[in-house]
């Protein structure tokens, strides 16, 4: 037994440590020598550094990294708290920033049900019969996205919006056996760029479809153009990128007539609470980003793609599907029911290998759609597109009219009369954020900028807005 105030001996004293572990600092070196040797002798060079030589020469590193000593914990973290006072809090600023990432309230209960540690915590339900609760809440968000699309059947979601672009058009090639993948050049520009991505190679297959510089909608005759005779699909978005609500039928009967699919694209999933749900529209494979619904900026991520399409095409859909059963003793139980993912089945009949399903966003966007209910995303939408036509009208008042003439939902372009990107860095200076350039997307748009409004958005803000944007305009 120790008396009072005397210490037990420490574990550590019965071992000896070498200085130089305790001392020097231990490099982190993964390949040996040999390792080194093999892979330079398979790709064919004599040495790293002639397998760098490639590289143009300005591009390389002359002597080592300019960096300073490295500082302690305690000292980095002071470091870290003095570059934090100053940024300026975001809730201080007015935000009309839309373009596939929309500001919208969450209401507290996201919060409060999906930082509980059984789903916090969760990882991928490789083993149902101890992962009920994460299958129930994949299934759930999948009944979710049906109701909202009116589609027969939705995965377990995408990484992102873009991603499930690229992802449909895979699936369209897969249904068809065709290449030729035409997209409309009023589909936002990242999704469209992505797919390139996805599709690198392609080259001449993918085809895209001008806009109506007058309504801000995809014409319909560029579309049959672009289509040809034999096509794989006719990808729109709806709203579109503009803002602008598409005639999706007549485009749809379009494709159709062709034999090629249609896949809509939906970026803003809260006019889904006023507008005709894809399936109604005649599309066969709906995508797009679900962050609207539970998931915050966050300055870019992590985003939540969506899909769902018709039953028919259920096993050409990549990523994973739960579904619903009973167990032994005929209690509901949950699956997973389809797993096409290069990891589960042969490479050969795998339908992606990229995909997987963003669970925590999925099952926040759910708590929010569950806390909305109907009733509640047709208010929400209501709201939005009201919004909208009084900043709309009050722009206009300024001196920024509408530059299009098709119906929008909560997102629209405005064409200004100088330098929008004066405008906008004038804008942030009085704590506004105005919106996007679109010259950075399309030349000919130099002087519009894509405005959007949400519920976050005061009456208040809306007037100041207009009038400094009036002012900068007169200036």
């Amino acid at each position: 037994m120790l008396a009072f105030g005397e210490r037990p001996e420490s574990s550590l004293s019965k071992f000896r440590f070498s200085s130089n572990l305790l001392e020097d600092s231990v490099p982190y070196i993964p390949h040996s020598e040999k390792d080194i040797r093999d892979m330079l002798k398979t790709i064919g060079a004599a040495s790293v550094e002639e397998f760098l030589g490639y590289l143009p020469d300005d591009l390389r590193l002359k002597g080592r990294l300019d960096l300073p000593d490295g500082l302690s914990e305690q000292e980095l973290f002071e470091a870290v708290k003095s570059l934090s006072r100053r940024n300026t809090p975001v809730g201080e600023f007015a935000s009309f920033i839309g373009a596939g990432a929309y500001n919208h309230y969450i209401p507290a209960v996201v919060g409060a049900l999906a930082s509980r540690s059984e789903f916090y915590t969760a990882y991928t339900p490789y083993q149902p019969e101890i992962s009920q609760g994460t299958l129930q809440a994949i299934f759930e968000y999948q009944t979710l996205v049906c109701q909202l699309t009116g589609m027969d059947v939705a995965n377990a979601s995408l990484y992102d919006g873009a991603s499930a672009v690229a992802e449909a058009a895979l699936m369209a090639r897969r249904i068809t056996g065709r290449d030729r993948i035409v997209m409309s050049a009023a589909l936002h520009p990242e999704y469209r760029e992505t797919v390139r991505t996805y599709l690198a190679g392609a080259g001449d297959h993918i085809a895209e479809a001008f806009y109506c510089t007058e309504a801000g909608t995809t014409l319909p005759d560029a579309a049959a153009v672009a289509m040809g005779d034999d096509p794989t699909c006719l990808i729109i978005q709806h709203p579109n990128f503009f803002g602008s609500l598409e005639d999706v039928p007549a485009l749809t009967e379009l494709v159709h007539k062709k034999k090629g699919l249609l896949i809509v694209v939906t970026n803003e999933p809260v006019s889904f609470g006023l507008l005709k749900p894809p399936a109604e529209l005649g599309c066969d494979i709906a995508v797009g980003e679900n962050q609207s619904f539970g998931n915050p900026l966050s300055f870019g991520g992590p985003y939540l793609g969506f899909m769902a399409t018709k039953t028919e095409y259920v096993r050409q859909m990549p990523g994973r599907l739960i579904g619903a059963t009973v167990d032994k003793n005929g209690e509901r139980a949950f699956c997973l029911t389809f797993a096409t993912r290069e990891q589960h089945i042969r490479r050969e009949r795998a339908t992606s290998n990229i995909c997987t399903n963003h669970g925590l966003s999925a099952l926040a966007a759910s708590i929010h759609l569950a806390s909305l209910g109907k009733t509640g995303i047709k208010t929400l939408a209501q709201l939005n597109l009201s919004k909208a036509a009084y900043l709309k009208a009050r722009l206009a008042e300024a001196g920024l009219a509408a530059a299009f003439t098709a119906p929008a939902f909560n997102e629209f372009t405005v064409k200004v009369k100088k330098d929008p990107d004066a405008l906008l860095k004038g804008l942030v200076k009085k704590r506004i954020i105005g919106g996007v350039a679109l010259k950075r997307f399309y030349p000919e748009l130099a002087n519009h900028v894509l405005v959007a409004a949400t519920e976050m958005n005061s009456k208040a803000d809306m007037d100041r807005f207009a009038s400094a944007a009036a002012d900068l305009s007169a200036s």
